[in-house]
Protein backbone atom coordinates (compact mmCIF):
# COMPACT_ATOMS: atom_id res chain seq x y z
CA UNK A 1 0.00 0.00 0.00
CA UNK A 2 1.38 3.38 -1.00
CA UNK A 3 1.35 6.29 1.41
CA UNK A 4 -1.56 8.68 0.84
CA UNK A 5 -0.76 11.53 -1.52
CA UNK A 6 -0.55 15.01 0.02
CA UNK A 7 -2.61 16.24 -2.94
CA UNK A 8 -5.65 14.02 -2.41
CA UNK A 9 -7.15 15.34 0.81
CA UNK A 10 -7.42 18.83 2.32
CA UNK A 11 -6.08 17.65 5.71
CA UNK A 12 -2.95 15.95 4.34
CA UNK A 13 -0.78 19.06 4.31
CA UNK A 14 -1.56 19.94 7.92
CA UNK A 15 -1.13 16.34 9.06
CA UNK A 16 2.28 16.23 7.42
CA UNK A 17 3.28 19.64 8.80
CA UNK A 18 2.69 18.41 12.33
CA UNK A 19 3.46 14.70 12.00
CA UNK A 20 6.80 14.80 10.19
CA UNK A 21 8.62 16.90 12.82
CA UNK A 22 6.77 15.01 15.57
CA UNK A 23 8.10 11.76 14.12
CA UNK A 24 11.67 12.95 14.50
CA UNK A 25 11.08 14.13 18.05
CA UNK A 26 9.24 10.98 19.10
CA UNK A 27 11.79 8.50 17.77
CA UNK A 28 14.55 10.30 19.67
CA UNK A 29 13.50 8.63 22.94
CA UNK A 30 13.60 5.02 21.70
CA UNK A 31 16.73 5.89 19.74
CA UNK A 32 18.28 6.85 23.09
CA UNK A 33 17.77 3.31 24.36
CA UNK A 34 18.51 1.68 21.00
CA UNK A 35 21.86 3.49 20.93
CA UNK A 36 22.44 2.54 24.55
CA UNK A 37 21.51 -1.07 23.72
CA UNK A 38 23.89 -1.22 20.78
CA UNK A 39 26.78 0.16 22.86
CA UNK A 40 26.04 -1.70 26.09
CA UNK A 41 25.38 -4.92 24.16
CA UNK A 42 29.08 -5.10 23.35
CA UNK A 43 29.82 -5.28 27.07
CA UNK A 44 28.05 -8.66 27.31
CA UNK A 45 24.68 -10.32 27.86
CA UNK A 46 24.37 -9.38 31.57
CA UNK A 47 24.82 -5.61 30.98
CA UNK A 48 22.33 -5.74 28.10
CA UNK A 49 19.82 -7.59 30.28
CA UNK A 50 20.45 -5.10 33.10
CA UNK A 51 19.73 -2.25 30.70
CA UNK A 52 16.48 -4.00 29.77
CA UNK A 53 15.28 -4.25 33.37
CA UNK A 54 16.40 -0.75 34.41
CA UNK A 55 15.11 0.72 31.15
CA UNK A 56 11.67 -0.75 31.79
CA UNK A 57 11.56 0.78 35.28
CA UNK A 58 12.72 4.18 34.02
CA UNK A 59 10.27 4.09 31.11
CA UNK A 60 7.48 3.33 33.55
CA UNK A 61 8.41 6.20 35.87
CA UNK A 62 8.56 8.65 32.97
CA UNK A 63 5.63 7.34 30.93
CA UNK A 64 3.15 7.33 33.81
CA UNK A 65 3.73 11.09 33.67
CA UNK A 66 3.01 11.31 29.96
CA UNK A 67 -0.09 13.32 30.86
CA UNK A 68 2.35 16.21 31.28
CA UNK A 69 2.69 16.17 27.48
CA UNK A 70 -0.60 14.72 26.27
CA UNK A 71 -2.92 16.51 28.68
CA UNK A 72 -1.09 19.78 28.09
CA UNK A 73 -1.28 19.38 24.31
CA UNK A 74 -5.04 18.83 24.39
CA UNK A 75 -5.77 21.68 26.83
CA UNK A 76 -3.46 24.19 25.12
CA UNK A 77 -4.75 23.30 21.63
CA UNK A 78 -8.37 23.88 22.71
CA UNK A 79 -7.52 27.33 24.04
CA UNK A 80 -5.61 28.14 20.85
CA UNK A 81 -8.63 27.09 18.78
CA UNK A 82 -10.83 29.36 20.89
CA UNK A 83 -8.36 32.25 20.45
CA UNK A 84 -7.08 32.33 24.06
CA UNK A 85 -3.34 32.15 23.41
CA UNK A 86 -2.11 33.82 26.64
CA UNK A 87 -4.20 31.43 28.74
CA UNK A 88 -2.79 28.56 26.70
CA UNK A 89 0.81 29.56 27.50
CA UNK A 90 -0.10 30.09 31.16
CA UNK A 91 -1.48 26.55 31.38
CA UNK A 92 1.71 25.22 29.82
CA UNK A 93 3.84 27.00 32.44
CA UNK A 94 1.81 25.35 35.19
CA UNK A 95 2.54 22.02 33.52
CA UNK A 96 6.29 22.64 33.68
CA UNK A 97 6.13 23.53 37.38
CA UNK A 98 4.16 20.34 37.99
CA UNK A 99 6.76 18.34 36.02
CA UNK A 100 9.59 19.69 38.16
CA UNK A 101 7.80 18.82 41.39
CA UNK A 102 6.92 15.29 40.28
CA UNK A 103 10.46 14.73 39.00
CA UNK A 104 12.07 15.63 42.32
CA UNK A 105 9.59 13.39 44.14
CA UNK A 106 10.36 10.43 41.87
CA UNK A 107 14.10 10.78 42.49
CA UNK A 108 13.52 10.89 46.26
CA UNK A 109 11.35 7.77 46.15
CA UNK A 110 13.26 5.88 43.46
CA UNK A 111 16.75 6.03 44.95
CA UNK A 112 16.12 4.04 48.14
CA UNK A 113 13.68 1.63 46.46
CA UNK A 114 15.89 0.78 43.46
CA UNK A 115 17.04 -2.65 44.75
CA UNK A 116 13.46 -3.66 45.57
CA UNK A 117 12.19 -2.52 42.15
CA UNK A 118 14.87 -4.57 40.38
CA UNK A 119 14.32 -7.65 42.56
CA UNK A 120 10.64 -7.57 41.58
CA UNK A 121 11.66 -8.52 38.04
CA UNK A 122 13.36 -11.71 39.23
CA UNK A 123 16.61 -11.04 37.34
CA UNK A 124 19.74 -13.10 37.93
CA UNK A 125 22.36 -11.60 40.31
CA UNK A 126 24.58 -10.60 37.38
CA UNK A 127 21.77 -8.82 35.55
CA UNK A 128 20.41 -7.24 38.77
CA UNK A 129 23.80 -5.70 39.64
CA UNK A 130 24.04 -4.07 36.21
CA UNK A 131 20.44 -2.88 36.40
CA UNK A 132 20.92 -1.23 39.80
CA UNK A 133 23.98 0.69 38.62
CA UNK A 134 22.15 2.01 35.56
CA UNK A 135 18.91 2.80 37.42
CA UNK A 136 20.37 4.75 40.34
CA UNK A 137 22.39 7.03 38.08
CA UNK A 138 19.60 7.49 35.53
CA UNK A 139 17.13 8.62 38.20
CA UNK A 140 18.87 12.01 38.22
CA UNK A 141 17.73 12.58 34.65
CA UNK A 142 14.02 12.14 35.44
CA UNK A 143 13.27 15.78 36.43
CA UNK A 144 14.78 16.94 33.16
CA UNK A 145 12.88 14.34 31.17
CA UNK A 146 9.55 15.34 32.73
CA UNK A 147 10.23 19.00 31.96
CA UNK A 148 10.92 17.93 28.37
CA UNK A 149 7.53 16.18 28.32
CA UNK A 150 5.69 19.23 29.63
CA UNK A 151 7.55 21.64 27.33
CA UNK A 152 6.83 19.42 24.35
CA UNK A 153 3.13 19.42 25.24
CA UNK A 154 3.04 23.22 25.34
CA UNK A 155 4.60 23.58 21.90
CA UNK A 156 2.48 20.85 20.31
CA UNK A 157 -0.65 22.53 21.63
CA UNK A 158 0.57 25.76 20.03
CA UNK A 159 0.78 23.76 16.75
CA UNK A 160 4.60 23.77 16.81
CA UNK A 161 6.21 20.35 16.37
CA UNK A 162 9.36 21.67 14.66
CA UNK A 163 11.00 23.01 17.83
CA UNK A 164 10.62 19.68 19.71
CA UNK A 165 12.29 18.01 16.72
CA UNK A 166 15.31 20.29 16.94
CA UNK A 167 15.63 19.78 20.69
CA UNK A 168 15.21 16.01 20.44
CA UNK A 169 17.82 15.79 17.68
CA UNK A 170 20.30 17.70 19.82
CA UNK A 171 19.56 15.49 22.83
CA UNK A 172 20.09 12.32 20.80
CA UNK A 173 23.38 13.59 19.40
CA UNK A 174 24.69 14.51 22.85
CA UNK A 175 23.55 11.18 24.30
CA UNK A 176 25.21 9.15 21.55
CA UNK A 177 28.49 11.06 21.72
CA UNK A 178 28.70 10.82 25.50
CA UNK A 179 27.82 7.12 25.52
CA UNK A 180 30.60 6.36 23.08
CA UNK A 181 33.02 8.49 25.09
CA UNK A 182 32.09 7.22 28.55
CA UNK A 183 31.54 3.52 27.71
CA UNK A 184 33.93 2.72 24.87
CA UNK A 185 36.70 5.28 25.44
CA UNK A 186 36.75 5.82 29.20
CA UNK A 187 35.61 2.28 29.99
CA UNK A 188 33.02 3.25 32.59
CA UNK A 189 30.76 0.33 31.65
CA UNK A 190 26.99 0.60 32.02
CA UNK A 191 27.44 3.56 34.40
CA UNK A 192 28.89 5.59 31.54
CA UNK A 193 25.80 4.94 29.46
CA UNK A 194 23.59 6.17 32.31
CA UNK A 195 25.59 9.37 32.85
CA UNK A 196 25.49 10.19 29.14
CA UNK A 197 21.71 9.94 29.12
CA UNK A 198 21.30 12.05 32.28
CA UNK A 199 23.41 14.87 30.86
CA UNK A 200 21.49 14.84 27.55
CA UNK A 201 18.09 14.89 29.27
CA UNK A 202 19.03 17.73 31.59
CA UNK A 203 20.38 19.81 28.72
CA UNK A 204 17.16 19.27 26.77
CA UNK A 205 15.12 20.46 29.75
CA UNK A 206 17.16 23.65 29.89
CA UNK A 207 16.37 24.39 26.25
CA UNK A 208 12.62 23.91 26.78
CA UNK A 209 12.61 26.19 29.80
CA UNK A 210 14.29 28.90 27.73
CA UNK A 211 11.77 28.51 24.88
CA UNK A 212 8.75 28.64 27.19
CA UNK A 213 10.16 31.69 29.02
CA UNK A 214 10.46 33.47 25.70
CA UNK A 215 6.85 32.60 24.83
CA UNK A 216 5.67 33.84 28.21
CA UNK A 217 7.31 37.22 27.62
CA UNK A 218 5.78 37.52 24.15
CA UNK A 219 2.23 36.85 25.36
CA UNK A 220 2.43 38.44 28.80
CA UNK A 221 1.89 35.21 30.74
CA UNK A 222 2.91 35.03 34.40
CA UNK A 223 5.80 32.72 35.31
CA UNK A 224 5.14 31.97 38.95
CA UNK A 225 3.26 28.74 39.75
CA UNK A 226 -0.49 29.12 40.11
CA UNK A 227 -2.07 26.76 42.64
CA UNK A 228 -5.37 26.62 40.78
CA UNK A 229 -3.56 25.91 37.52
CA UNK A 230 -1.39 23.22 39.12
CA UNK A 231 -4.48 21.61 40.63
CA UNK A 232 -6.28 21.69 37.26
CA UNK A 233 -3.29 20.14 35.48
CA UNK A 234 -2.97 17.40 38.11
CA UNK A 235 -6.70 16.65 38.13
CA UNK A 236 -6.90 16.47 34.35
CA UNK A 237 -4.02 14.00 34.40
CA UNK A 238 -5.68 11.43 36.67
CA UNK A 239 -7.57 9.63 33.90
CA UNK A 240 -4.52 9.76 31.62
CA UNK A 241 -2.47 8.37 34.50
CA UNK A 242 -4.84 5.40 34.82
CA UNK A 243 -4.72 4.87 31.07
CA UNK A 244 -0.93 5.02 31.04
CA UNK A 245 -0.52 2.77 34.08
CA UNK A 246 -2.66 0.13 32.40
CA UNK A 247 -0.34 0.26 29.39
CA UNK A 248 2.73 0.00 31.60
CA UNK A 249 1.30 -3.00 33.45
CA UNK A 250 1.28 -4.88 30.14
CA UNK A 251 4.87 -3.91 29.33
CA UNK A 252 6.15 -4.60 32.84
CA UNK A 253 4.53 -8.03 32.97
CA UNK A 254 6.05 -8.78 29.59
CA UNK A 255 9.48 -7.92 30.98
CA UNK A 256 8.90 -10.02 34.11
CA UNK A 257 7.82 -13.05 32.08
CA UNK A 258 10.82 -12.67 29.75
CA UNK A 259 13.17 -12.29 32.73
CA UNK A 260 11.99 -15.58 34.24
CA UNK A 261 12.68 -17.33 30.93
CA UNK A 262 16.43 -16.65 31.19
CA UNK A 263 19.20 -14.14 30.50
CA UNK A 264 19.15 -14.69 26.73
CA UNK A 265 15.39 -14.18 26.64
CA UNK A 266 15.42 -10.91 28.60
CA UNK A 267 18.29 -9.64 26.45
CA UNK A 268 16.36 -10.48 23.27
CA UNK A 269 13.17 -9.01 24.73
CA UNK A 270 15.05 -5.79 25.50
CA UNK A 271 16.13 -5.35 21.89
CA UNK A 272 12.75 -6.41 20.51
CA UNK A 273 11.01 -4.03 22.89
CA UNK A 274 13.16 -1.12 21.72
CA UNK A 275 12.41 -1.94 18.08
CA UNK A 276 8.71 -2.08 18.96
CA UNK A 277 8.96 1.23 20.82
CA UNK A 278 10.76 2.89 17.92
CA UNK A 279 8.00 1.84 15.53
CA UNK A 280 5.29 2.79 18.04
CA UNK A 281 6.72 6.27 18.44
CA UNK A 282 6.98 6.62 14.68
CA UNK A 283 3.29 5.76 14.32
CA UNK A 284 2.52 8.03 17.25
CA UNK A 285 3.69 10.98 15.15
CA UNK A 286 0.33 10.88 13.40
CA UNK A 287 -1.33 10.64 16.82
CA UNK A 288 0.48 13.80 17.90
CA UNK A 289 -0.95 15.54 14.85
CA UNK A 290 -4.30 14.12 15.93
CA UNK A 291 -3.97 15.61 19.41
CA UNK A 292 -3.12 19.07 18.10
CA UNK A 293 -5.63 19.15 15.23
CA UNK A 294 -8.53 17.60 17.15
CA UNK A 295 -8.04 19.85 20.18
CA UNK A 296 -7.85 22.99 18.04
CA UNK A 297 -10.86 22.10 15.89
CA UNK A 298 -13.08 21.17 18.82
CA UNK A 299 -11.96 24.35 20.59
CA UNK A 300 -13.18 26.21 17.49
CA UNK A 301 -16.42 24.10 17.48
CA UNK A 302 -15.55 22.52 14.11
CA UNK A 303 -17.00 19.01 14.62
CA UNK A 304 -17.10 18.13 10.93
CA UNK A 305 -13.44 19.09 10.51
CA UNK A 306 -12.41 17.00 13.52
CA UNK A 307 -14.16 13.90 12.18
CA UNK A 308 -12.84 14.34 8.64
CA UNK A 309 -9.27 14.78 9.91
CA UNK A 310 -9.66 11.66 12.06
CA UNK A 311 -10.75 9.54 9.11
CA UNK A 312 -7.78 10.72 7.09
CA UNK A 313 -5.29 10.13 9.90
CA UNK A 314 -6.58 6.56 10.31
CA UNK A 315 -5.83 5.98 6.62
CA UNK A 316 -2.32 7.32 7.19
CA UNK A 317 -1.92 5.03 10.21
CA UNK A 318 -2.85 1.92 8.25
CA UNK A 319 -0.55 2.80 5.36
CA UNK A 320 2.40 3.54 7.65
CA UNK A 321 1.76 0.35 9.61
CA UNK A 322 1.98 -1.75 6.45
CA UNK A 323 5.15 0.08 5.40
CA UNK A 324 6.79 -0.52 8.78
CA UNK A 325 5.82 -4.20 8.71
CA UNK A 326 7.55 -4.65 5.36
CA UNK A 327 10.59 -2.71 6.60
CA UNK A 328 10.99 -4.91 9.69
CA UNK A 329 10.74 -8.09 7.62
CA UNK A 330 13.31 -6.71 5.18
CA UNK A 331 15.95 -5.93 7.83
CA UNK A 332 15.14 -8.93 10.05
CA UNK A 333 18.03 -11.17 8.89
CA UNK A 334 20.66 -8.53 9.75
CA UNK A 335 19.19 -6.53 12.63
CA UNK A 336 20.18 -8.89 15.50
CA UNK A 337 23.86 -8.58 14.56
CA UNK A 338 23.79 -4.87 15.45
CA UNK A 339 23.00 -5.58 19.09
CA UNK A 340 24.66 -8.78 20.25
CA UNK A 341 27.25 -11.44 19.49
CA UNK A 342 25.30 -14.09 21.45
CA UNK A 343 23.88 -16.71 19.00
CA UNK A 344 21.03 -17.58 21.38
CA UNK A 345 19.90 -13.95 21.62
CA UNK A 346 20.13 -13.55 17.85
CA UNK A 347 17.99 -16.65 17.27
CA UNK A 348 15.30 -15.43 19.67
CA UNK A 349 15.25 -12.04 17.99
CA UNK A 350 14.56 -13.54 14.56
CA UNK A 351 11.27 -15.02 15.76
CA UNK A 352 10.35 -11.92 17.77
CA UNK A 353 10.73 -9.59 14.78
CA UNK A 354 8.16 -11.53 12.74
CA UNK A 355 5.47 -11.01 15.37
CA UNK A 356 6.41 -7.35 15.78
CA UNK A 357 6.08 -6.84 12.01
CA UNK A 358 2.63 -8.48 11.85
CA UNK A 359 1.26 -6.16 14.54
CA UNK A 360 2.19 -2.91 12.78
CA UNK A 361 -0.99 -2.30 10.68
CA UNK A 362 -3.17 -2.77 13.78
CA UNK A 363 -0.82 -0.56 15.77
CA UNK A 364 -1.17 2.17 13.14
CA UNK A 365 -4.91 2.45 13.81
CA UNK A 366 -4.57 2.07 17.60
CA UNK A 367 -2.03 4.85 18.04
CA UNK A 368 -3.87 7.29 15.76
CA UNK A 369 -7.23 6.84 17.50
CA UNK A 370 -5.58 7.03 20.92
CA UNK A 371 -4.10 10.40 19.95
CA UNK A 372 -7.38 11.69 18.51
CA UNK A 373 -9.31 10.85 21.69
CA UNK A 374 -6.59 12.44 23.84
CA UNK A 375 -6.83 15.57 21.72
CA UNK A 376 -10.60 15.54 22.27
CA UNK A 377 -10.05 15.33 26.03
CA UNK A 378 -11.87 11.98 26.19
CA UNK A 379 -9.63 10.88 29.05
CA UNK A 380 -12.23 9.04 31.14
CA UNK A 381 -13.07 6.64 28.31
CA UNK A 382 -9.39 6.03 27.63
CA UNK A 383 -8.88 5.14 31.30
CA UNK A 384 -11.73 2.61 31.28
CA UNK A 385 -10.62 1.17 27.94
CA UNK A 386 -7.06 0.84 29.26
CA UNK A 387 -8.21 -1.21 32.22
CA UNK A 388 -10.40 -3.49 30.08
CA UNK A 389 -7.76 -4.14 27.44
CA UNK A 390 -5.15 -4.89 30.10
CA UNK A 391 -7.59 -7.44 31.53
CA UNK A 392 -7.63 -9.09 28.09
CA UNK A 393 -3.82 -9.36 28.09
CA UNK A 394 -3.32 -10.85 31.56
CA UNK A 395 -4.78 -14.33 30.88
CA UNK A 396 -2.77 -14.63 27.65
CA UNK A 397 0.45 -13.69 29.47
CA UNK A 398 -0.40 -16.13 32.27
CA UNK A 399 -0.77 -18.99 29.81
CA UNK A 400 2.62 -18.16 28.27
CA UNK A 401 4.30 -18.10 31.68
CA UNK A 402 2.70 -21.29 33.04
CA UNK A 403 3.24 -23.26 29.83
CA UNK A 404 6.81 -22.03 29.18
CA UNK A 405 5.55 -20.86 25.80
CA UNK A 406 8.68 -18.93 24.90
CA UNK A 407 9.44 -15.43 23.70
CA UNK A 408 7.44 -15.59 20.45
CA UNK A 409 4.34 -16.66 22.40
CA UNK A 410 4.89 -13.75 24.78
CA UNK A 411 4.84 -11.32 21.88
CA UNK A 412 1.70 -13.11 20.67
CA UNK A 413 0.07 -12.23 24.01
CA UNK A 414 1.02 -8.61 23.41
CA UNK A 415 -0.72 -8.99 20.04
CA UNK A 416 -3.93 -10.03 21.85
CA UNK A 417 -3.70 -6.81 23.85
CA UNK A 418 -3.28 -4.72 20.69
CA UNK A 419 -6.36 -6.28 19.07
CA UNK A 420 -8.38 -5.51 22.21
CA UNK A 421 -7.21 -1.87 22.09
CA UNK A 422 -8.14 -1.69 18.40
CA UNK A 423 -11.70 -2.82 19.12
CA UNK A 424 -12.18 -0.45 22.08
CA UNK A 425 -10.87 2.64 20.27
CA UNK A 426 -12.58 1.92 16.96
CA UNK A 427 -16.00 1.57 18.61
CA UNK A 428 -15.54 4.89 20.44
CA UNK A 429 -14.39 6.78 17.36
CA UNK A 430 -17.46 5.65 15.38
CA UNK A 431 -19.76 7.39 17.86
CA UNK A 432 -20.30 11.04 18.76
CA UNK A 433 -19.74 11.12 22.55
CA UNK A 434 -16.10 12.26 22.20
CA UNK A 435 -16.96 15.28 20.00
CA UNK A 436 -17.29 17.88 22.79
CA UNK A 437 -16.65 21.49 21.71
CA UNK A 438 -15.44 24.64 23.51
CA UNK A 439 -12.25 26.16 24.95
CA UNK A 440 -12.52 23.84 27.96
CA UNK A 441 -14.02 20.34 27.87
CA UNK A 442 -16.81 20.22 30.44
Amino acid sequence: MALPSVLRHPHDREILRLAVPAFGALVAEPLFLLADSAIVGHLGTAPLGGLGVAGQILSTLVNVCVFLAYGTTAAVARKVGAGHVREAVRQGIDGIWLALGIGVLLVAVGWPTSPWLIDAFGASPEVAAQAETFLRISLFGIPGMLIVLAGTGVLRGLQDTATPLRVATGMFGVNLALNVLFVLVFGWGIAGSAWGTVIAQTAGAGVYIAVVLRGAREHGALLRPDLAGLRASATAGVSLLIRTLSLRVVLIIGTVVATHMGDAEIAAYQVGFQVWTLLAFALDAIAIAGQAITGRQLGASDVAGARAATQRMVQWGIACGVLFALLVLAVRPWLPHLFTQDPAVRHLLLGTLIVIALMQPIAGVVFVLDGVLIGAGDMRYLAVAGLLTTAAFLPAAGVVHLSDGGLVALWGAIGVWMVARFIALWLRARGDAWLVTGAVRQ
